[in-house]
């Protein structure tokens, strides 16, 4: 009895140091880079579906993962610094949205593997060599099948507004995707017989000189090519938009959403969720050279029916039966 007691005792004690010596399950480390701020809503919006998409997976914040947040605050010449932070952080893996931000992580590393989300021409702008084999060290989602989005979105700015004849299409040419973008919507607007009016505008300080030059063009429409600083800026320039009679359209939500008059793109939401299976992938050891880019599946028209009212615009019931969410 005494000899049975004491080899059950003995297995105690090894089954003891067995389990003392297992090292702890490993917190994996997450950067995240973004061209926002951390508070605004529409950036929060697509981070808590970033979080949820892990969550969902079995990543949870403070059990096996951090998040480091890194906010450019719509200053894309920050992003620099921010990416090479968190390469000093030694994370384990970035996430980086949009474009200026996954490359800004892709210029400071080319080891640490990097998720990017809402990608715009990653493979013309050599970010990945293609999309079914993107090789290095950058996978994700793209931003949408090319830049043509933005002809499409012309498109629907002229179904809003039939008579439109003129517009002015505003972009930030510090944006390395810039040209790409131009070139899409001169196409579009060849096609549609639309004339267009390009204006740039690399700082808020720019908006004054940018609507007093679609006032003395004649403009009657405005057409956004967002980046990160409109993105932050997009409720003064919604305002200015107003104040100028001009109906807009641009890429996401968040635009009509602070008073702009339409938008179309992908649903930004679903592109952060969806992102988040290829973190997962990755930390259970797969790379990131191997994972094809998706490309978004959803797209989602938003029309302000109140800003539409105060300009004084009707758009076709067609159209408004077509739009996944009308602001009344």
């Amino acid at each position: 009895m005494r000899a049975t007691c004491a080899v059950a005792f003995a297995l105690c004690l090894l089954t003891a140091a067995s389990v003392l010596a297992q090292p702890a399950s490993k917190v994996y480390r997450i950067g995240y880079i973004g061209t926002g701020t951390i508070s605004g809503p529409g950036d929060a919006r697509t981070v808590d579906a970033f979080r949820q998409g892990l969550r969902e997976l079995g990543w949870i914040e403070g059990q096996n993962i951090t998040i480091e947040y890194r906010y450019a605050g719509g200053r894309v010449d920050r992003l620099p610094g921010l990416a090479e932070e968190l390469v000093r952080l030694n994370v384990d893996l970035i996430a980086a949205s949009p474009t200026p931000a996954a490359l800004a992580a892709r210029n400071a590393t080319r080891t640490i593997p990097i998720v990017g989300m809402s990608l715009t021409e990653p493979v013309e702008i050599g970010l990945v060599a293609s999309l079914a084999r993107p090789g290095g060290n950058v996978t994700g989602v793209t931003y949408g099948v090319d830049t043509q989005i933005f002809g499409k979105q012309l498109a629907l700015l002229k179904e809003a507004v039939p008579k439109v004849r003129r517009v002015a299409v505003l972009s930030d040419p510090s944006i390395l995707t810039h040209p790409l973008s131009v070139r899409a919507v001169a196409t579009a607007a060849r096609s549609l017989g639309v004339e267009v009016r390009f204006l740039e505008a690399r700082s808020p300080d720019d908006f004054d000189g940018v609507f007093a030059a679609m006032t003395r063009e004649h403009a009657g429409a405005l057409l956004i090519v967002m980046s990160p600083m409109m993105f932050v800026h997009r409720a003064r320039l919604a305002d200015a938009a107003m104040a100028h009679r001009l109906p807009s359209v641009s890429t996401q939500a968040p635009w009509p959403e602070a008073g702009g008059l339409m938008s179309y793109g992908p649903n930004l939401p679903d592109l952060y969720r969806r992102a988040a299976t290829y973190v997962d992938k990755i930390l259970k050891g797969a790379k990131a050279g191997d994972l094809p880019l998706e490309q978004p599946t959803r797209f989602e028209l938003v029309i302000n029916a109140r800003t539409a009212k105060a300009l004084g615009v009707t758009p076709p019931r067609s159209l408004l039966l077509r739009a996944d969410q009308l602001i009344e």
